[in-house]
């Protein structure tokens, strides 16, 4: 039976638990030497397995269920994602609720799970629609954003316990390098002989993110010294970025759903960038910019080009690699708020 596992793992039981998918994955034609001897990991997205090939380079197969520029959320797996799985010795899953069909996914395979969320200091997605401040339809109903705004905290408040976890950790430099722990632990039990080259990969990424989240502080300090910046988007996909950098955030939808978009989340991101005389707005690239292409009409906002969060892009994008995906975004976000 299939299993989820925190970090630290056993790794020594996965080929017990996995025979058919090591013999697939390591075996040549029939008769014939064995073609390659690497663990094969599978990840659930993009941007985990680039983390991943980050650490274990060549001395791991790693290849990501989800492609380049898909939508993690609601991604529907294809048979040839099952024959993948099914040749994997480990898959790694981000968890947190960010892939929607994880169950569905694994109730066919018996491969070893790993959370790479495991131990991350995780926040809630602190706004749900009907919280948003000043949601009324007729604007000559609203409160004024100051009374929203206390009354919008104070229901956060009430509703903590029941609100469910932000799951883009990954793109908090600071959580990163939980992810990047957990990978290393969970490459060198699966392949001991190699931990010290997977533990000298893993330094050097863990310097590469520090020296990436430094340079973004440096850059934004005398702008923050003339007063706060805010990071607004379509999904709340930045608050751990927004935590480790002291922005503030507001954004049109929480998680992506099907009620994106809806008037109430558009009407309350028109008042927050009013307010906060918020210049550059921003989406991300996996969704539909249109409700916020609204905001940026009224408010006179820039909309910026698309943030880059739940994948990577190609080779000849802007953000062919998790580090470049930061480095981008930020760019992207520091540069708009120069506006």
């Amino acid at each position: 039976m299939r299993r989820t596992r925190s970090l630290p793992v056993t790794i020594g039981l996965l080929c017990a638990l996995t025979l058919s998918g090591c013999a697939s994955a390591n075996s040549g034609e029939p008769g014939g030497a064995a073609e390659d001897q690497r663990p094969v990991v599978l990840t659930s997205f993009s941007v985990l397995a680039d983390m991943t090939r980050a650490v274990g380079g060549d001395l791991v197969d790693t290849r990501s269920i989800t492609p380049p520029g898909a939508e993690v959320h609601e991604y529907s797996p294809t048979p040839g994602d099952l024959r993948d799985a099914s040749a994997a010795d480990v898959i790694f899953f981000n968890g947190l609720g960010l892939e929607a069909w994880y169950e569905q996914f694994l109730s066919h395979s018996s491969v070893e799970v790993l959370m790479l969320s495991e131990s991350v200091e995780t926040l809630p997605v602190t706004r749900l629609p009907e919280d948003s401040p000043g949601a009324s339809a007729d604007p000559a109903e609203s409160e004024s954003p100051a009374e929203a705004g206390a009354a919008a905290e104070a229901e956060e408040v009430d509703a903590a316990e029941d609100l469910p976890v932000n799951p883009h950790a990954w793109m908090s430099p600071a959580q990163a390098m939980v992810y990047v722990d957990n990978i290393e632990a969970a490459l060198t039990e699966l392949s001991p002989e190699n931990a010290e080259q997977f533990a000298e990969n893993a330094d050097t990424y863990r310097e590469e993110i520090q020296a990436i989240w430094d340079q973004a502080e440096e850059r934004l300090a005398p702008l923050q010294e003339a007063g706060e910046i805010h990071l607004v988007t379509c999904e709340g996909a930045f608050s751990y970025l927004a935590e480790d950098l002291d922005l503030g955030e507001h954004y049109l939808w929480p998680l992506n759903a099907e009620d994106e978009g809806s008037p109430q989340q558009v009407e309350a991101q028109i008042r927050y960038v009013q307010e906060h005389q918020v210049p550059t707005i921003f989406c991300e690239s996996t969704v539909n910019d249109g409700a916020q292409q609204q905001v940026a009409e009224t408010t006179g906002a820039t909309l910026s080009e698309p943030l880059h969060v739940d994948s990577i892009t190609e080779a000849g994008g802007p953000a062919p690699s998790y580090l470049e995906l930061l480095e981008h975004d930020l760019d992207l976000i520091i540069e708009g708020a120069q506006r």
